[in-house]
Protein backbone atom coordinates (compact mmCIF):
# COMPACT_ATOMS: atom_id res chain seq x y z
CA UNK A 1 0.00 0.00 0.00
CA UNK A 2 1.44 3.50 -1.00
CA UNK A 3 2.67 5.21 2.08
CA UNK A 4 0.11 8.55 1.31
CA UNK A 5 -2.61 8.28 -1.09
CA UNK A 6 -5.22 11.22 -1.81
CA UNK A 7 -7.59 12.71 0.25
CA UNK A 8 -11.39 11.38 -0.19
CA UNK A 9 -14.47 13.11 1.76
CA UNK A 10 -16.57 10.45 3.20
CA UNK A 11 -17.83 9.62 6.04
CA UNK A 12 -15.02 7.48 8.11
CA UNK A 13 -17.19 5.34 10.10
CA UNK A 14 -19.40 4.70 6.71
CA UNK A 15 -16.55 3.26 4.52
CA UNK A 16 -14.63 1.86 7.64
CA UNK A 17 -17.84 -0.30 7.69
CA UNK A 18 -17.69 -1.40 4.08
CA UNK A 19 -14.00 -1.82 4.17
CA UNK A 20 -14.57 -4.68 7.36
CA UNK A 21 -17.27 -6.30 5.46
CA UNK A 22 -15.04 -7.31 2.63
CA UNK A 23 -12.29 -8.68 4.41
CA UNK A 24 -14.79 -10.24 6.93
CA UNK A 25 -16.13 -12.10 4.23
CA UNK A 26 -12.88 -12.96 2.75
CA UNK A 27 -11.73 -14.28 5.95
CA UNK A 28 -15.23 -16.23 6.12
CA UNK A 29 -14.21 -17.82 3.50
CA UNK A 30 -10.92 -18.53 2.86
CA UNK A 31 -10.18 -21.32 4.65
CA UNK A 32 -6.51 -21.88 3.37
CA UNK A 33 -4.50 -19.17 1.73
CA UNK A 34 -4.37 -15.20 2.20
CA UNK A 35 -6.35 -12.02 1.88
CA UNK A 36 -4.80 -8.79 0.74
CA UNK A 37 -6.10 -5.66 1.45
CA UNK A 38 -4.69 -3.23 -0.98
CA UNK A 39 -5.15 0.54 -1.95
CA UNK A 40 -4.00 2.74 -4.66
CA UNK A 41 -4.48 6.39 -6.35
CA UNK A 42 -6.68 5.77 -9.98
CA UNK A 43 -7.01 8.62 -12.14
CA UNK A 44 -9.19 10.69 -10.02
CA UNK A 45 -10.20 7.96 -7.50
CA UNK A 46 -8.82 5.99 -4.84
CA UNK A 47 -9.36 2.03 -5.31
CA UNK A 48 -9.63 0.03 -2.45
CA UNK A 49 -8.97 -4.10 -3.35
CA UNK A 50 -10.08 -6.80 -0.83
CA UNK A 51 -8.24 -9.90 -2.55
CA UNK A 52 -8.63 -13.32 -1.21
CA UNK A 53 -7.55 -17.02 -2.41
CA UNK A 54 -10.65 -18.85 -1.36
CA UNK A 55 -13.07 -20.66 -3.42
CA UNK A 56 -14.08 -17.98 -5.61
CA UNK A 57 -17.90 -17.42 -6.93
CA UNK A 58 -19.54 -19.11 -9.31
CA UNK A 59 -19.95 -16.80 -12.44
CA UNK A 60 -24.00 -17.58 -12.09
CA UNK A 61 -23.90 -16.09 -9.09
CA UNK A 62 -21.59 -12.91 -10.12
CA UNK A 63 -24.59 -10.70 -10.82
CA UNK A 64 -26.01 -11.03 -7.92
CA UNK A 65 -24.01 -10.71 -4.88
CA UNK A 66 -24.74 -7.02 -4.36
CA UNK A 67 -28.52 -7.87 -4.17
CA UNK A 68 -30.14 -7.81 -0.68
CA UNK A 69 -30.48 -11.43 0.96
CA UNK A 70 -28.28 -13.22 -1.64
CA UNK A 71 -26.07 -15.87 -0.85
CA UNK A 72 -24.31 -17.13 -3.18
CA UNK A 73 -22.83 -20.10 -1.36
CA UNK A 74 -26.12 -21.67 -0.04
CA UNK A 75 -24.22 -24.71 0.80
CA UNK A 76 -22.13 -23.64 3.61
CA UNK A 77 -24.31 -22.64 6.79
CA UNK A 78 -22.81 -19.29 7.64
CA UNK A 79 -24.01 -16.69 9.55
CA UNK A 80 -25.59 -13.50 8.11
CA UNK A 81 -29.03 -12.53 6.45
CA UNK A 82 -27.00 -11.71 2.89
CA UNK A 83 -27.42 -7.97 3.31
CA UNK A 84 -23.83 -6.75 4.08
CA UNK A 85 -22.63 -6.25 0.59
CA UNK A 86 -25.89 -4.36 -0.44
CA UNK A 87 -25.32 -2.47 2.16
CA UNK A 88 -21.41 -1.72 1.41
CA UNK A 89 -23.14 -1.16 -2.07
CA UNK A 90 -25.41 1.56 -0.86
CA UNK A 91 -22.72 3.07 1.02
CA UNK A 92 -19.99 3.60 -1.57
CA UNK A 93 -22.33 4.25 -4.03
CA UNK A 94 -24.13 6.98 -1.44
CA UNK A 95 -20.30 8.78 -2.06
CA UNK A 96 -20.29 8.50 -5.63
CA UNK A 97 -18.15 5.34 -6.15
CA UNK A 98 -18.49 2.76 -7.73
CA UNK A 99 -18.25 -1.63 -6.10
CA UNK A 100 -17.90 -4.85 -8.06
CA UNK A 101 -16.33 -8.13 -7.71
CA UNK A 102 -13.89 -9.94 -10.17
CA UNK A 103 -13.70 -13.46 -9.60
CA UNK A 104 -12.40 -16.78 -10.54
CA UNK A 105 -14.09 -20.59 -9.29
CA UNK A 106 -11.03 -22.61 -7.50
CA UNK A 107 -8.62 -19.49 -7.52
CA UNK A 108 -10.79 -16.68 -4.86
CA UNK A 109 -12.41 -13.22 -5.81
CA UNK A 110 -11.41 -9.56 -5.28
CA UNK A 111 -13.95 -7.07 -4.45
CA UNK A 112 -12.74 -3.47 -5.14
CA UNK A 113 -14.73 -0.24 -4.86
CA UNK A 114 -13.32 3.17 -5.81
CA UNK A 115 -14.22 7.04 -4.45
CA UNK A 116 -13.37 10.00 -5.74
CA UNK A 117 -10.55 12.10 -4.35
CA UNK A 118 -11.65 15.04 -2.46
CA UNK A 119 -11.55 18.08 -4.62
Amino acid sequence: MPETLPLVTADKQAIAGVILNLVENAIKFTERGSVTLSARPADGLVEVAVRDTGPGIDPKDLPHVFERFYKADRSRSSPGAGLGLALAKHAVQSHGGRIWVESEPSKGSTFKFTLPVAK
